[in-house]
């Protein structure tokens, strides 16, 4: 199995928010826990930008596409 291309950091960086590990942990335990019903990008506290980048990432099983799972299952937990 390859490592991921992409990291946590990498990826809130990437969305335009703090990207070092404590911010990311803050942001986490902000909006934890997400509902089951809800899709990460459809959550309330994305930016258009942010939601529409998430969605595509997904959709496409694109590069981003594993650790936007693994962010949607830390904000589930």
């Amino acid at each position: 199995m390859e490592p991921p291309l992409h990291t946590m950091n990498n990826l809130f960086a990437q969305l335009g928010l703090p990207s070092d590990e404590s911010a990311i942990e803050r942001f986490i335990a902000a909006h934890a826990p997400l509902p089951c019903g809800v899709e990460l990008a459809k959550a309330p506290f994305w930016s258009p930008q942010q939601a529409a980048f998430l969605s595509e990432e997904l959709k496409e099983d694109a590069d981003w596409a594993e650790i936007v799972d693994q962010l949607s299952a830390r904000l589930r937990s």
